[in-house]
């Protein structure tokens, strides 16, 4: 078994004490710790106290104090101080402000330093009996940790399907606790379920009732389902670990928390009147029942430590509870306890009970089972007889041996240990202490923690050919995972073909030379859980080149261009670059001029450097004009550009020659178009002449009016009188530079804002000139706008996307799709090659998992930003088709279609169904109904007589309809004749009889096409709707009377015609009132002690049979009526056993069906009994007094009764007048609980209880009171659960 907890020691030298307080003061609790700048929390109801207008909080080295301003009443609580691993208690009562006028002179003090109410029995009690008041706390709660004084932080991340995980807590004995989870249902495709669990095994839903509440609720506006486990009424018992699990479908959840339930403080003194207080909870001191809990611990020493769930008090030992316990109390002492494996310690337990012959050798021996965790440490200790004796131990039969630190043996007297340190799964196995040839055996049970996975396996795609490696993490360094592929267990081929590696908690699959066959979906299984992936390899691979939408050619691998080469136009003796960057450093390359490979010389430098690759040539010439291209080794791709030579003519001009402009390039024409790329810089070298040397104005926009300058003005004023936006020479983004002969216009990282029209305009005395050029800036397109998705399938879906807003200035080549897990970060491309149409299908998904999708759109420069990602979806499958279509009814416009559910419904749920038809030779399907139906058959009603129709029924879910279940043949929508019958029920075939008053309210069932015609009538006679209301329908009929009368009696038919035939049907009413009074009662003769009486039958007998007479007698003294003759059919009778000497009148009642007559026949007058012979005096006696006080005869007898039989308490008192009984259990009334019943016959008194269940244990009372006294009788009822039955095996298993 485990090592017990060590006791904690006290953090603090100095504990604050329970104070009091009047209201409107301030109180001051001091505490001084060990330790000097130690961390300190002060709490009020278990909630942290922060500074502020109400608490103030001060620290001085090892001094704290926590001030409390401006008593009030709310402020009575609980407060306590935390410091490491030790929690103190304290409380705070308030008392009220004494009123204006008493007698007290003068006002206390605001601090008052109280001493507490605890102290003095403290000093009483022995030091080494009475540990402190903040010991008891710290064995209660869970240790703390060192560094910060702060309860274990049990809140766990947010994952799964929890959005609120339940948080541990802690209460006091006899409070109330709530702990809530919530489950966000918007994703899930069924209503989550919860199971509530104590420990590993007990499920808390069996255990509902008095202590324990379980709640539900839904809130459709945010679809968050809230569940609530409440603790009413804390026992000590009720602390240790719960665990609280959610499942919906495929997916589960769980998270841990923890329960601490704190002692109940003790009462200042022994108050026995207080140690029996009832725990009322509507403040009733009459209610509750009794808790004797503050009486028992007054009396005991030690305190007790059922509160922390994770310290074992040494002096428990559970295996001797177990054997001295009776069978029944198995479950509740392995609730008490935190036992998890009660079989397995019990089939121990049977072993132990066997009767062992006294050890001469052993003192104590070995328990019969030990259990320790992996990698803790056990000591395994036994007491010897002999100290001088040697002992050996065996592992599973071997002889052990001191190794190290892994074993150690010890001898201290009579006492001989084992320690095994740092237990692993090898040392599971059975030992035994050996003393001569007596021994002593026990077993080790290692127990060893999941394997979580801590980094799950990631989706991958790759290219053929390419070494791919899963990687993840688990909890533990060298376990043992289960690597699987497609649901196959993979394992180390002769090929070599898969690979495993362990490094740590790392576990790496490797798979050299990837191919198409090896795509899939791989697994890998630890014994806590698993983690998916899928594998997707590529064959070939387009990469479309930045510049050319036409270079798209096959590679292995991809390699991304971050910066493409550019046109060039330069002039003779200027030097051309060529540069473009690539995204892997080791790629070389080959630049070739027109196709040939360029050889570096003098003039032409080639160089690569990281990314960049360049090609420069110096002192360019009209030959070196061509077209240059640039291919990457290793790739089928290549980036290509044009050099323009820009010649200069250079001409005699006279002077005052006008100005020119000299632009040649792109085809030599003045009005051209320059494409350059945005990021680029773009460089134009115009030439210019004129004498004298012209002044140059760049301007962006349309072509503007020429102004003249005067003679006056300088060659930087002629941008005065130019409109439009003007470039100047200032050195900016985009910005122009005027040499001799030369004017050069430069725009540094072209953007999309600088394409347009550029005017040139140059001006001397002479004249002037102007040209234009248009710039065009391309560039990736933007990103086109969220997809949307149309339909989904059972592993696939149909996504939608518009195109960007802006191409680029380039057109649309295609898009690039990718996809990706809701709660990945990885995305999957799903194409290489660019997809031409906005409509794309993604396949090979997994169903019941959320995607995300997203789009790329691609044009000849290069590939835009992603767009945003599509809302998610579940790929699922539409149903099946519904099964048995058939018409049940056909009439002139309607028809009545039945079928039942698909046979698969998928991991969706069905939505309804959806109804159509269309005419024979079209395919025009109609929906017969908007939207959907729930049911299962409808009736198609508005239909045309005479056409004939075929008909259609699809199942529909999240995915759309399912294939169409339709009719063998098309139906004709027309009535069929049928003939009418009446179904008249069995009951009605013999007369209905009601009394006066009563309802009638008549069903008759019939048949019949068309809708036949329906008559009541009654003696010949069609019944009016003031005599009796009827109804008709298409398949029944209806005849109501809301009050019946007699003349309602009688004979009613039911006529049911169609055209010229008809059914008949009739049913006989009869309505019964009380019958009249006998008429003329008289007395015919007197004789001794007889009268004989004779009178006539009623003239109105309530229209049924007189079943009989009531004859009644009455003295005349008494006037007490007294049944002579009941149900009595004769209409004279002689009534005898008279009293002589008495007089006596006598009266009839006449009775029927119904009842007694309203009133009785009486005698007029009275009829003397004459008395005959001598006549006796009696004498006279005192009245004897029976009364006695209730007492029991046969008191309450306790009781063991099973859980779930009904169960009763009997016992039997005598009393005159007869007592009242009232029922108790454990002093609470429960005559008015309807789970019990309560029976009293002949003084015998019984009390039944329906169904109990453990909850129903107790003490029952039964309390008889009268007049003269009150008894009462006790018993206890134990409630046992039920004990499974065990098959024949495990019996032959038990009797060996």
């Amino acid at each position: 078994m485990p090592e017990p907890a060590k006791k904690t020691v006290s953090a603090f030298v100095k504990k604050p004490k329970t104070q009091e307080a009047v209201e409107g003061s301030s109180v001051v609790f001091e505490a001084q710790t060990e330790k000097r700048d130690a961390k300190v929390k002060w709490q009020c109801n278990s909630k942290d106290i922060v500074s502020g207008d109400k608490y103030t909080i001060a620290a001085d080295g090892n001094q704290h104090s926590l001030t409390i301003k401006d008593v009030s009443k709310e402020d009575a609580n609980t407060y306590a101080v935390i410091a490491a691993s030790s929690k103190v208690k304290f409380e705070l009562k308030v008392e009220t402000k004494p009123a204006e006028g008493s007698d007290e002179s003068s006002v206390e003090p605001t601090v008052q330093p109280v001493t507490s109410s605890t102290e003095p029995e403290q000093a009483e009690a022995p030091p080494a009996a009475a540990p402190s008041q903040e010991e008891n706390s710290a064995t209660a709660q869970d240790t703390l940790p060192a560094d910060e004084a702060q309860p274990p932080d049990t809140r766990q991340d947010l994952t799964g399907l929890f959005t609120e995980k339940p948080q541990s807590g802690e209460v006091t004995v006899g409070e109330n606790i709530m702990f809530v989870a919530k489950v966000n249902a918007e994703s899930l495709l069924k209503k989550p379920t919860v199971k509530w669990f104590k420990g590993k095994w007990m499920d808390l839903a069996s255990k509902s009732g008095k202590h324990l509440q379980l709640k539900e609720t839904y809130d459709r506006s945010t679809k968050v389902y809230t569940f609530e486990m409440q603790i009413v009424d804390a026992k000590a018992n009720f602390a240790g670990a719960y665990r609280c699990e959610v499942a919906s479908r495929d997916k589960f959840d769980s998270c841990n928390f923890e329960l601490t339930v704190h002692e109940a403080r003790a009462p200042e003194g022994l108050d026995i009147r207080a140690a029996f207080r009832r725990t009322s909870s509507d403040g009733n001191e009459d209610s509750g029942e009794l808790d004797f809990s503050g009486l028992l611990k007054k009396s005991s020493l030690k305190p007790t430590n059922r509160a922390a769930p994770t310290s074992h008090d040494p002096d428990v030992d559970v295996w001797n509870i177990l054997s001295h316990a009776p069978a029944s109390e198995f479950e509740k002492i392995a609730f008490q306890h935190g036992i998890t494996d009660l079989r397995g310690m019990l089939k121990r337990l049977k072993k132990m009970k066997k009767e062992e012959k006294k050890s001469e050798a052993f003192l104590k021996k070995l328990d019969p089972a030990y259990q320790v965790s992996k990698g803790h440490k056990i000591k395994l200790a036994v007491e010897v007889a002999n100290a001088d004796v040697d002992v050996k131990w065996l592992k599973n039969g071997q002889e052990m041996h001191p190794t190290g630190s892994k074993y150690i043996f010890e001898s201290v007297g009579n006492m001989r240990y084992l320690t095994i340190n740092n237990c692993s799964l090898a040392d599971d196995a059975a030992y035994c202490c050996l003393i001569g040839e007596e021994k002593c055996t026990t077993e080790l049970f290692v127990k060893e923690p999941p394997v979580n996975i801590l980094k799950s396996l990631e989706d991958q795609m790759v290219m053929k050919g390419d070494r791919v490696e899963f990687v993840c993490e688990v909890s533990e360094e060298g376990a043992n995972v289960k690597w699987e592929k497609d649901g196959v267990e993979l394992t180390r081929d002769e090929s070599f073909k898969y690979r495993f590696k362990k490094d740590g908690c790392k576990h790496v699959l490797i798979i050299n030379e990837a191919s198409k066959e090896d795509c899939g979906h791989y697994k890998v299984k630890t014994s806590g859980g698993d983690s998916m992936a899928e594998l997707m390899v590529q064959g070939d691979v387009n990469i479309t080149d930045g510049n050319d939408s036409n270079s798209a050619v096959h590679g292995q691998k991809q390699l991304e261009v971050y910066q493409s080469i550019a046109d060039l136009t330069v002039k003779a003796k200027d030097q051309a670059v060529f540069k473009c960057e690539v995204s892997d450093e080791t790629v070389r390359g080959t630049w070739y001029k027109n196709g040939v490979e360029v050889q570096p010389d003098a003039r032409v430098n080639i160089s690569h450097i990281g990314r960049i690759h360049k090609l420069t040539i110096d002192d360019v010439k009209p030959e070196d004009e061509a077209d240059y291209t640039f291919v990457p080794d290793g790739h089928a791709f290549n980036l290509s550009a044009k050099l323009n030579f820009l010649e200069v003519k250079i001409d005699y001009v006279p002077r005052q020659d006008p100005p020119k402009i000299h632009l040649d390039c792109m085809g030599r024409t003045a009005d051209s178009t320059i494409v350059v790329v945005a990021g680029n810089k773009l460089r134009l070298d115009v030439p210019i002449t004129g004498d004298p040397a012209p002044t140059v104005v760049w301007i962006k926009g349309e072509k503007t009016s020429s102004v003249k300058p005067d003679d006056d003005e300088t060659e930087e004023g002629t941008t005065s009188s130019i409109e439009g936006q003007v470039i100047t020479e200032e050195n900016g983004r985009v910005h122009v530079e005027t040499t001799k002969g030369h004017c050069i216009f430069t725009i540094e990282g072209a953007e999309r804002q600088d394409e347009g029209v550029y005017s040139v305009i140059v001006r001397n005395p002479a004249g002037e000139d102007t040209a234009e050029i248009n710039v065009k800036v391309v560039d990736v397109p933007d990103p086109p706008l969220a997809p949307k998705i149309l339909s989904v399938g059972e592993d696939s879906c149909v996504v939608q996307w518009d195109p960007p807003q802006f191409d680029g200035g380039q057109p649309i080549i295609g898009y690039v799709v990718e996809r990706k897990k809701l709660k990945s970060y990885r995305w999957m491309r799903l194409n290489f090659d660019p997809y031409t149409d906005t409509t794309f299908e993604a396949k090979r998904m997994i169903e019941g998992v959320l995607y995300e999708m997203r789009v790329y759109a691609v044009n000849s420069i290069g590939m835009s930003r992603h767009s945003p990602a599509s809302q998610p979806f579940v790929p699922v499958a539409p149903t099946s088709e519904p099964l048995g279509l058939r018409v049940e009814d056909v009439s002139d416009t309607s028809i009545s279609l039945k079928w039942r559910r698909p046979e698969r419904i998928g991991s969706a749920e069905l939505e309804g169904y959806g109804v159509e038809y269309c005419k024979e030779g079209t395919d025009e399907w109609i929906p017969a109904i908007e939207g959907l139906t729930d049911r299962t058959a409808m009736i198609v009603k508005g239909l045309t007589t005479g056409d004939k129709l075929q008909f259609r029924v699809r199942a529909y879910n999240m995915a759309g309809p399912s294939a169409p279940a339709i009719l063998a043949q098309p139906i004709t929508i027309r009535e069929i004749m049928q003939r009418p019958k009446i179904w008249l029920p069995r009951n009605l075939r013999q007369t209905l009889i009601k009394k006066v008053g009563d309802t009638v309210n008549v069903v008759i069932p019939f048949q019949g096409k068309p809708r036949p015609k329906v008559t009541w009538s009654k003696d010949g006679e069609v019944l009016s709707p003031q005599f009796a209301s009827t109804r008709n329908s298409e398949v029944d009929t209806i005849l109501f009377i809301r009050k019946t009368e007699r003349k309602h009696s009688g004979k009613y038919d039911l006529q049911v015609q169609i055209e010229n035939v008809e059914a008949m049907a009739a049913i006989t009413l009869q309505i019964v009132d009380l019958p009249g009074s006998p008429l003329d009662l008289t007395v015919l003769d007197t004789w001794g002690f007889n009268v004989a009486l004779e009178w006539k039958p009623p003239k109105d007998n309530g229209n049924c049979e007189i079943a009989g007479y009531n004859v009644q007698k009455a003295d005349k003294k008494t006037m007490e009526w007294f049944t002579v003759f009941d149900q009595y059919r004769r209409t004279h009778c002689v009534v005898s056993d008279l009293i002589m000497g008495n007089e006596y009148f006598f009266r009839v009642f006449a009775i029927n069906l119904v009842g007694f007559s309203p009133e009785p026949c009486c005698t007029k007058d009275s009829v003397f009994i004459p008395k005959t012979g001598i006549v006796y005096k009696p004498p006279s006696y005192k009245e004897h007094d029976f009364s006695t006080a209730p007492k029991f005869t046969h008191p309450l007898v306790n009781r063991s009764v099973i859980a779930g039989y009904n169960a009763t308490l009997s016992c039997s008192v005598r009393g005159i007048p007869k007592p009242k009984v009232t029922w108790y259990k454990n002093k609470m009334d429960i005559s008015q609980e309807a789970k019990y019943r309560m029976l009293s016959k002949q003084g015998v008194l019984t009390l039944e209880i329906r169904k109990p269940c453990p909850f129903d244990g107790g003490v029952y009372m039964c309390k008889a009171v009268n007049d003269f006294g009150e008894a009462i009788a006790e018993c206890k009822l134990e409630v046992r659960s039920q004990v499974p039955k065990v098959d024949k095996k495990e019996k032959k298993d038990a009797k060996n």
